[in-house]
């Protein structure tokens, strides 16, 4: 990627997916001020997301997923307060989640799945997400228990926490997400009672429950019988 992007200084929307660009994300990037939409999905990017990305304070769609990019994800991204879309799937970035990327007030979706990413998800993880809609996680190195706080995000339609180290009980309060289409959670150390979430709240089209590899004890709730619009339910190996 040339550094004569720094030049286009009206430029808002910069699409190269799925090209064969090499090379690293250029620090000029972050001096696009006015700079909206960057997409840079599906090419051979390798290196960190620059620091100076976060001066770029317009942006509000930043998809960086299927590289090889790694390292940390910077804390400097919450900087960018009109960010609603997070993509950042599918490379090799290592260590946790920066706890300031859960207070961006406007971002609608997170998705860091398929990562190397390790850590807890704060307690209070959903304070400041009021319009999250979806939060892809799966298939990285998380662990602790799922944050209760997750039941404040009302607007919540996808939860994807599959594939991690998660343990200890899925809690009840997720049935307060009303809004929720599907919860995948397979493959992880939940255990205990699997409370079923209150049907009365579930009015979506579609909805999907994965919970197939985890340590669920004792039965099938009958509720799920109310489940009118189900599409899948697995819940193999147990």
């Amino acid at each position: 990627m040339s550094s004569s992007f720094s030049n286009m200084s009206t430029l808002e929307i910069l699409n190269l997916n799925f090209n064969f660009i090499e090379g690293q994300i250029p620090k000029v990037i972050g001096s696009l001020i006015n700079l909206r939409v960057l997409k840079l999905r599906g090419n051979k990017l390798k290196g960190s997301i620059p620091l100076s990305l976060s001066n770029a304070l317009r942006l509000e769609t930043l998809d960086l997923s299927y590289n090889s990019l790694h390292g940390n994800i910077p804390e400097g991204i919450s900087n960018l307060h009109n960010m609603n879309g997070l993509v950042i799937q599918y490379n090799q970035f290592t260590g946790s989640i920066p706890l300031s990327v859960f207070n961006i007030s406007r971002i609608e979706v997170i998705a860091f799945t398929g990562d190397s990413l390790s850590g807890s998800l704060p307690n209070g993880l959903c304070n400041g997400l009021p319009i999250l809609k979806g939060l892809y996680l799966f298939e990285n190195k998380l662990h602790g228990q799922m944050p209760t706080s997750l039941s404040i995000c009302s607007q919540l339609r996808i939860l994807s926490l599959s594939d991690n180290e998660f343990d200890g009980p899925i809690h009840s309060e997720i049935g307060r997400l009303s809004n929720l289409q599907s919860l995948s959670l397979g493959t992880n150390h939940f255990t205990g009672t699997f409370h079923f979430m209150n049907t009365n709240t579930i009015v979506s089209y579609y909805f999907r429950i994965l919970f197939y590899y985890t340590l669920i004890a004792r039965i099938i709730p009958q509720e799920i019988g109310n489940l009118v619009n189900l599409v899948k339910f697995a819940m193999e190996d147990n």
